[in-house]
């Protein structure tokens, strides 16, 4: 159970409880994502010239996603410490948003570059050019060497974090990318199939495509605030129904105030009175352990459901 903390106005709350817990800011991957933005950056470097020099387009198309990655580990990382700012009196929830924003950009930019990428593929598939199969190979080793540690650096925040789940995935990806790019080139040089690497970009292009798009849909339904995937709302509300006393939940609503951390606020029906602090306190924890809510308002009504709250519409759970 994390530590439950009540600010003093809490105390003059009678009609309400205000859950908040510190214990759940993201973890610090500052060393991952300085290690992680270094390789990549260099790799980008690296590999854009090669692709250049070897004419070929799977190694700029792979380049150009790297670069991606790393504006996205660039901003992910900015994000992380943006959302570690105390809340003030204009943002009285800190700046815990940009985390959710940040995903978004990311999963956006993947998807823009990646689209251009496929109608380059298009366009070369029709003329194909020469590629030099074994600096393919080795520039596209180094690359399953250097997107493989990135990725193992943030495996261990991946099912806890969006932002970092992002990093995560996309760096695992680029490794098995990479790897399909030397095997690719491996064939080209021994076969001359000069169309293979245009049609290896387009399958590159769909596997980003099918990674992103998970992080895409998740990452929009948070920055419109709705209900994280991880928590289902009807059963929260069945738990809040069934507290001793209460007659009607209405106007609940949970949405996520950063990758990390979500929140909750309802309106509890209590016609038999205000049950005292503590069953506040003891559901606002079991709703953490439960749902993984960290930060809960509950309001108690003491009236009886004909003379409740007039902002319950019938179309609020």
């Amino acid at each position: 159970m994390a530590d439950h903390h009540r600010t003093p106005d809490d105390d003059h709350a009678p009609h309400g409880d205000h859950h908040h817990s510190h214990s759940h800011s993201p973890s610090s991957f500052g060393k991952a994502f300085a290690i992680g933005i270094a390789l990549n950056a260099t790799f980008v470097v690296a590999e854009w010239f090669f692709g250049l020099a070897a004419h070929s387009l799977a190694l700029l198309a792979d380049a150009a996603h790297n670069l991606g990655d790393v504006l996205g580990l660039l901003l992910a990382w900015g994000a992380m410490l943006l959302s570690r700012r105390k809340p003030d009196a204009r943002y009285t929830y800190g700046l815990r948003g940009t985390s959710i924003w940040a995903a978004l950009i990311n999963a956006v930019a993947l998807l823009l570059i990646t689209g251009g990428l496929a109608w380059e593929a298009i366009q070369r598939l029709t003329t194909p050019q020469p590629v030099q199969g074994s600096v393919v190979i080795a520039v596209a080793l180094i690359g399953v060497l250097v997107n493989g540690v990135t990725a193992w650096l943030f495996m261990s925040g991946s099912k806890t974090d969006l932002n970092v789940r992002g990093a995560y995935l996309h760096m695992a990806a680029d490794a098995a990318i990479s790897l399909a790019v030397a095997v690719a080139g491996g064939v080209v040089l021994f076969t001359g199939w000069l169309w293979l690497d245009p049609l290896l970009t387009m399958v590159v292009a769909l596997v980003i495509v099918w990674g992103t798009w998970d992080l895409l849909k998740q990452s929009l339904r948070l920055a419109l605030q709705a209900v994280p995937a991880t928590i289902d709302a009807v059963q929260v509300r069945t738990y809040l129904a069934e507290l001793p006393g209460v007659v009607q939940v209405h106007d609940l609503h949970i949405w996520a105030m950063s990758t990390t951390e979500n929140a909750l606020t309802a309106h509890l029906v209590m016609p038999g009175g205000h049950p005292g602090d503590g069953l506040l306190h003891t559901a606002s924890g079991e709703i953490e352990r439960r749902f993984g809510i960290h930060h809960v308002t509950l309001q108690v009504e003491v009236s009886d459901t004909e003379l409740a709250c007039a902002l319950a519409p019938d179309h609020v759970v």
